[in-house]
């Protein structure tokens, strides 16, 4: 073994061969050197578990650090066939055209992010978004974060620090990575006043608590759960004169938010944010990468005196938006302003309004030659129906009638075992995200773009 080792490369003599060169040049001398010398190091320990040391251990070297050089990035496109729409993991809301030509736009030149046309003097970078959201949910003014969650944070920051913040039991809501309101709360320095039970908070329980040390009701949308059964909540225009009375604002936080009422395209009657506004919340947060479609963003509508406040406010600096998701968002509130094209142009609302009958003829169109594709990995293609979801905590106990390919691994290079498959099916360059059911790989087509995008990502499976 000790002889065996003596024949490993030095890695300034790697990098000083035409490979290494070739290294160096592509990636730079830092990048190359370290991929050589992890390379020289994994050799290494290879000898000293056993194995034999290849014939030419420089050549192996190299490639080894090629190999991991050019292996591809983890952030790269996929095609989201989980029957999620809106995939946490997977990034959520997919933009539209408008919005992506606008944020490119803004990327590619100087913008008057913050500097007044008219005046030529200082602007607000808001404005490019206060007008329309105040428009399309009827709020005296509006102000936006880098995500909900900030959303909550800086407005219970700015409302009630030191104080106390009034919410149902029922309403304390966890969504995902462990974001917990009673955690928020505390950071915001707020003290969490909980009322009711887990299933049934009446008026009497928030007069009960109100208070001098109370900084405001808050009322807590649960978007990604249901409680059924012997259940009661205080709805928010019963809360709004509860709150009236003690003189304290009402926060509704909507979680997801919309902005069109998606009953008529099946799914469960949410309240839009117009509505929340209407039934007298003084500040209303929501998403805008759920179910508004857009990039990833907070926003805060209602009272101007306290949106005056939270602009005010020195956390709002940290939380503030870029001009490509400004820009983005933008183009992305403008297309609202027509209902009549709106849910064509948004990609998360065409894909939730898409029709399963307009799904099951393209899954007929693809059976045959996604069969043709995945043969030599020995797997069966067959139809199937299949559920969609909204997603991201969004409408979690509602499901969209959908239809797919149902791929079952009957032997060969897929092996018999659905997990096999999948993994084959994430490996791909273009990879293929699909769902295991029922001891089946299933391909909700719901989110499938045209059939092209599948055809040509399997064009690589076989082995």
């Amino acid at each position: 073994m000790t002889e065996a080792l003596r024949h490993l490369p030095s890695v300034d003599r790697l990098l000083g061969s035409d490979a290494g060169a070739a290294l160096t040049a592509a990636h730079g001398r830092l990048r190359a050197t370290e991929a050589i010398r992890e390379a020289v190091a994994s050799l290494r320990k290879t000898v000293l578990g056993g194995e034999a040391m290849p014939s030419d251990p420089g050549a192996s070297v190299l490639a080894a650090a090629e190999a991991s050089l050019s292996r591809p990035d983890p952030l790269r496109p996929c095609l989201n066939l989980t029957g999620t729409v809106l995939h946490t993991n997977l990034g959520r809301a997919l933009l539209p055209e408008d919005a992506i030509t606008a944020a490119t736009e803004a990327m590619r030149t100087a913008v008057a992010l913050e500097f007044s046309l008219e005046t030529g003097g200082r602007g607000e970078r808001d404005d490019h978004l206060r007008g329309l959201l105040c428009e399309l949910t009827g709020a005296e003014d509006a102000t936006v974060v880098n995500n909900n969650a900030a959303a909550v944070l800086l407005a219970l920051n700015t409302l009630a620090a030191g104080r106390e913040a009034v919410v149902s039991r029922g309403e304390l809501i966890e969504i995902g990575g462990a974001f917990r309101i009673p955690d928020i709360m505390a950071r915001a320095g707020a003290r969490l006043v909980e009322v009711g039970t887990t299933n049934r908070t009446h008026p009497k329980d928030y007069r009960a608590a109100l208070g001098p040390e109370t900084g405001l009701v808050m009322k807590v949308h649960c978007s990604n759960y249901r409680i059924e059964g012997f259940t009661r909540e205080v709805e928010a225009p019963d809360l709004k004169p509860i709150a009236a009375e003690a003189g304290v604002p009402l926060m509704n936080d909507l979680g997801s938010g919309s902005l069109i009422d998606m009953s008529r395209y099946g799914l469960r009657r949410e309240p839009t944010v117009a509505e929340a506004v209407e039934a007298g919340a003084d500040l209303v947060t929501f998403s805008g990468d759920k179910l508004l479609g857009g990039p990833q963003a907070g926003f805060i509508v209602g009272r101007a005196d306290l949106i005056a406040r939270i602009n005010a406010n020195p956390m709002k600096r940290a939380m503030r938006l870029d001009k490509i998701r400004i820009a983005a968002l933008a183009a992305v509130l403008r297309l609202y302003r027509d209902p009549d094209t709106v849910m064509a142009r948004v990609p998360t609302l065409r894909m939730l309004s898409r029709p399963k009958t307009d799904i099951a003829a393209q899954a007929e169109r693809l059976r045959a030659p996604v069969g043709v594709l995945l043969a030599p990995l020995g797997v069966e293609v067959s139809l199937c129906d299949c559920d969609s979801q909204v997603g991201s905590g969004a409408l979690p106990t509602d499901t969209l009638p959908s239809s797919g390919l149902r791929l079952v691994a009957a032997g060969g290079p897929g092996g018999r075992d659905p997990e096999r498959l999948a993994e084959r099916l994430r490996g791909l360059p273009m990879p293929v995200i699909a769902r295991i059911s029922e001891g089946a790989v299933i391909l909700d087509l719901r989110t499938l773009r045209d059939d092209a995008q599948l055809l040509a990502a399997l064009e690589d499976a076989a082995p």
